[in-house]
C-alpha cells in the first residue's frame, strides 16, 4: 500500500479498512505546537494530514528536513505523543528506539536487560537467551557488567536499539537508530533487519537521509507536514 498524504485540513480521512497484512496505519495525522511569536503565542502546524502505513515484512525508510516533524510522528505512532487529529492503528507487538537513548545511568546493561525484560513479560529462560543473542550479534557482550553513564555513545547506541529488539516486537519503530554505530556495526544492524523481515517482522526507520536505499522496501518523504512515497 502507498503511504501518501492526500488528506486536506478540513476533511481528515476515515481509518483504513483491516488488512491482515498491514501491521501500522497512521491516517490524517495533524499535530501543531504552540509556540511564542510577539505578540502572542501561536500554532505551528508540524504534520498535517500525515498518512502512512507499514505491512508485514516491510523495511520503510522515513526521511526530511529537521523539523519536518519526522520525530513528533514516530512519538505519536508510539503513543508517547498525542496527535490533534487522525487515527493510528498497530496490529502486534510494538518495539521502539528513540533517537535519544532512555537509559538509566547507574544501572548496567544487564540491569537495563533485566528490567526491560520485565516490562515485556518475558520469562527468564527467554530474556537470558535474547540478552545473549543481541550481546553477539551487536558485539558489546564486554559491556554487559558496565553502567550506562561509562559507556562510549557507540555503545550506548547499541544498548538502545538491543532494548528495543529484546522481545523479537513484531513491528520495530527506530529513530536514527545507527547514529554513533562504526561500519562494523552498521553491518550488523542491517543484518539484524534482514533476519527479522525474513521472519515477517517490519521495521520503520526514521532519518535525516538514506544513504543505501536498496535496502529498503520503500522511502517516505515528510514534506510540508504530510508524507509521500518517493
Amino acid at each position: 500500500m502507498s503511504a501518501t498524504a492526500q488528506t486536506s485540513a478540513d476533511r481528515p480521512a476515515p481509518p483504513l479498512p483491516p488488512d491482515p497484512a498491514r501491521l501500522l496505519a497512521a491516517t490524517g495525522v495533524h499535530k501543531a505546537y504552540q509556540r511564542w511569536r510577539w505578540p502572542r503565542p501561536r500554532r505551528v502546524p508540524v504534520l498535517m494530514g500525515a498518512d502512512l502505513s507499514l505491512e508485514r515484512g516491510e523495511v520503510v525508510g522515513l526521511v526530511g528536513e529537521n523539523g519536518s516533524g519526522k520525530t513528533t510522528l514516530m512519538r505519536i505512532l508510539v503513543g508517547d505523543l498525542a496527535a490533534d487529529a487522525g487515527t493510528v492503528q498497530l496490529t502486534g507487538t510494538l518495539g521502539y528506539c528513540p533517537q535519544q537513548p532512555v537509559v538509566y545511568p547507574r544501572l548496567t546493561c544487564d540491569e537495563h536487560f533485566e528490567l526491560f525484560g520485565g516490562a515485556y513479560r518475558m520469562t527468564a529462560a527467554r530474556l537470558h537467551e535474547a540478552r545473549l543473542a543481541l550481546y553477539e550479534e551487536l558485539g558489546f557482550e564486554r559491556f554487559a557488567a558496565t553502567r550506562a553513564d561509562q559507556l562510549s555513545g557507540g555503545t550506548l547506541a547499541k544498548l538502545n536499539l538491543g532494548l528495543a529488539l529484546l522481545p523479537d516486537p513484531d513491528i520495530l519503530l527506530l529513530d536514527e537508530p545507527y547514529a554513533g554505530f562504526d561500519w562494523d556495526t552498521y553491518q550488523k544492524f542491517w543484518g539484524l533487519v534482514a533476519q527479522r523481515r525474513a521472519r515477517g517482522r517490519s521495521v520503520l526507520i526514521v532519518s535525516h537521509f538514506i544513504a543505501d536505499q536498496q535496502r529498503f522496501d520503500r522511502i517516505v518523504t515528510l514534506r510540508e507536514g504530510r508524507a509521500w512515497s518517493v
